[in-house]
């Protein structure tokens, strides 16, 4: 990755409706305009993903969206993704003052970016996606319910410990209870639970790095919080819509970059967004899951950004 760099800009953007949501500047301020977009929902920026943009050639904006991260307050109401979609167009004027952005997100950040470029096909200069994910039900079945299950039945049986036998026919509904729970102890022993199941499966090799995120009490309440708000209402997308929406598109350079092993947003996904989107160059990378810091993945975003300062 490039070297460590540090804002040379950052603030808060009040959205009027009682968030506010951190931003900062990175590299070139004449530079080409990128927004990164996080995962989660929930997960934040780190100064790491500030590395995967040339500092000499873009101006690079980081947000924690709503709710997450530098962000106050950690709150689920007026926390949906065409809040976050609203977000980033006010961004894009206020911050970045750009007409055209790349767009780069990675897990739900793909999920965001593909919201926001099928909303406004204009303002994007391009679109760098990895780990495709379009929250429909059985995308969330398969991480929360079963399927993963199958590949990772040890921390599986880590993940249910919180639930009881009869509320395992609807687990993100069962944690759901728990995690708005009036009980502060069941609100985090679910939000633990939680947050490891993701910790542990997102890498094709054990990561201590990603196992030991969100470790502390308030990371992982918070993280596993919006991502249950988020999950429990399909995204706030109708069924389908990202990928039936796709053609939108069409006149926008982009890259998808997906783990063959990603047990977290399995290649169906993105080799359906390939076939609705065959402009975009596709990377299957053999030897990746779905975290963007294992070597391949991490290989095939670097020569993307390249790409597109170029």
């Amino acid at each position: 990755m490039y070297p460590e760099i540090h804002p040379y800009s950052h603030g808060y953007l009040s959205t009027g409706d009682g968030h506010r949501v951190y931003w900062e500047l990175c590299g070139n301020p004449q530079g080409k305009p990128a927004i990164f977009l996080h995962g989660g929902p929930g997960g934040g920026c780190s100064p790491v993903h500030r590395r995967l943009f040339d500092p000499d050639h873009y101006k690079l904006l980081l947000i924690d969206q709503r709710g997450c991260g530098r962000s106050t307050p950690h709150a689920l109401e007026n926390n949906t993704t065409w809040h976050l979609v609203a977000d980033i167009e006010r961004l894009r004027t206020d911050v970045l003052e750009a007409e055209q952005i790349l767009v780069f997100g990675g897990s739900w950040g793909s999920t965001l970016g593909l919201a926001y470029a099928q909303a406004y096909p204009e303002r994007v200069s391009a679109l760098i996606l990895r780990g495709i994910f379009t929250v429909r039900r059985a995308e969330l079945r398969w991480f929360y319910q079963e399927g993963a299950s199958w590949l990772f039945p040890d921390h599986w049986d880590r993940y249910l410990a919180p639930i009881p036998e009869d509320e395992r026919d609807d687990l993100i509904a069962a944690y759901h209870r728990r995690l708005t729970s009036d009980d502060r102890n069941v609100q985090l022993e679910a939000a633990h639970a939680w947050t490891q199941w993701e910790s542990n499966t997102i890498t094709l090799r054990p990561n201590p790095v990603h196992q030991q995120s969100h470790s502390d009490d308030a990371s992982a309440l918070a993280f596993a919080r919006i991502e249950n708000h988020y999950f429990m209402n399909g995204g706030f997308l109708e069924e389908g819509q990202l990928l039936r929406n796709a053609h939108r598109l069409r006149d926008i350079p982009g890259v998808i970059v997906q783990g063959r092993y990603d047990a977290c947003t399995p290649a169906r996904t993105a080799w359906e967004l390939h076939q609705a989107w065959p402009e975009a160059a596709f990377h299957l990378v053999d030897d990746g899951g779905h975290a963007f810091d294992e070597p391949g993945i991490l290989a095939h975003l670097l020569a993307a950004t390249d790409r597109f300062r170029d």
